[in-house]
């Protein structure tokens, strides 16, 4: 069956990407639930497994179902490209109790398990407060790695959207996507087919580093907003494998400037260096401006992002030395 999302004239004009800390954690249930589904993540699994206790667990498990559907109020849109997960823990406190109701029957009907039986109230409260102990046990000790991998994804989607515009932007997000204006249509395993007008608010585009190839909202009524895989996420849990930089180099310059340095031959993003090198985006960042400072990078904005590659400088100095004889 399809899913459409119809878009207004200023959607068009209005679609977006966003990174939402608290729908990666609620997604990953999905990991949790059916590891064989996600081999990529045995990893991430096992750390699961052996660190959060049977309650927290059982919790966890309990907030997914054989289709690996989540509750709607436990992905929200984000509001902010900067979007944080105690901000929208704190959100998500505050979700009404009937929004809550209705959510968890959306995923399991009138037959709950018993984590969530009983006042929706207290469920939602017992929810939050077992999602928060999750992120702070599993995910923000690697979330810094987690939000590399998917802004470089928003960094090449935007490349595409800009190059190719938004029809090969879409197709390339999964193949059971396509769009003919106004039109995005998502092939989903639903029973019925769904029509969705945007009607002006927007349609938000979501990397995750736990859905197989797509996901939307159970309900017609949440905001428009489409979950997709996000490129790279294979080499999530692998040690970063750079390239060494020529001792000489790293002499001149320190071991990680050098190989950043050499790594620019072509342009590329912060986040798609870090990525790479296994550095973080902050200190990336902070030796990228000092290699550029000192006329070795150049750097030009491309979107919404700003692109590094070497100056002739910079190649100057990454050029084999010579043999003399």
């Amino acid at each position: 069956m399809k899913m459409e999302y119809v878009l207004s004239e200023q959607d068009l004009l209005d679609v977006r990407f966003a990174i939402s800390p608290l729908g990666e954690l609620t997604l990953s249930l999905r990991a949790l639930h059916d590891p064989g589904r996600y081999p990529w993540h045995l990893p991430f699994v096992r750390r699961v497994l052996a660190e959060v206790g049977p309650a927290d667990l059982a919790m966890l498990r309990a907030l997914t179902n054989q289709r690996a559907w989540t509750p709607d109020y436990l992905t929200p849109v984000p509001t902010s490209p900067l979007t944080r997960f105690a901000d929208q823990l704190e959100a998500i406190r505050r979700t009404p109790p009937e929004e809550v109701a209705r959510d968890l029957a959306g995923v399991h009907g009138d037959r709950l398990p018993a984590e969530l039986a009983g006042d929706p109230k207290a469920a939602g409260e017992r929810i939050a407060d077992t999602l928060g102990r999750y992120w702070d046990v599993i995910f923000a000790p690697v979330w810094d790695r987690m939000r590399t991998v998917l802004e470089a994804d928003v960094v090449h989607r935007g490349r595409v959207m800009t190059d190719q515009g938004p029809a090969q932007m879409f197709s390339g997000l999964s193949e059971r996507i396509t769009f003919v204006s106004p039109i995005v249509r998502i092939a989903v395993p639903r029973p019925a087919p769904r029509r969705v007008e945007t009607g002006g608010r927007g349609l938000t585009l979501c990397p995750s580093l736990f859905v197989a190839r797509t996901a939307v909202p159970i309900y017609d009524d949440a905001a428009p907003q489409i979950m997709y895989a996000a490129r790279g996420v294979g080499t999530l849990w692998q040690p970063a494998t750079a390239a060494p930089a020529p001792a000489a180099l790293a002499a001149i310059l320190g071991e990680v400037r050098a190989r950043l340095l050499t790594e620019l031959a072509e342009p590329a993003s912060s986040t798609e260096v870090a990525l790479r090198s296994g550095v973080t985006p902050s200190a990336v960042n902070q030796h990228l401006r000092v290699l550029r400072d000192a006329g070795l990078l150049r750097s030009a904005r491309h979107g919404r992002s700003v692109l590094y590659r070497r100056s002739e400088l910079g190649d100057a100095l990454t050029r084999p030395a010579p043999v003399t004889r």
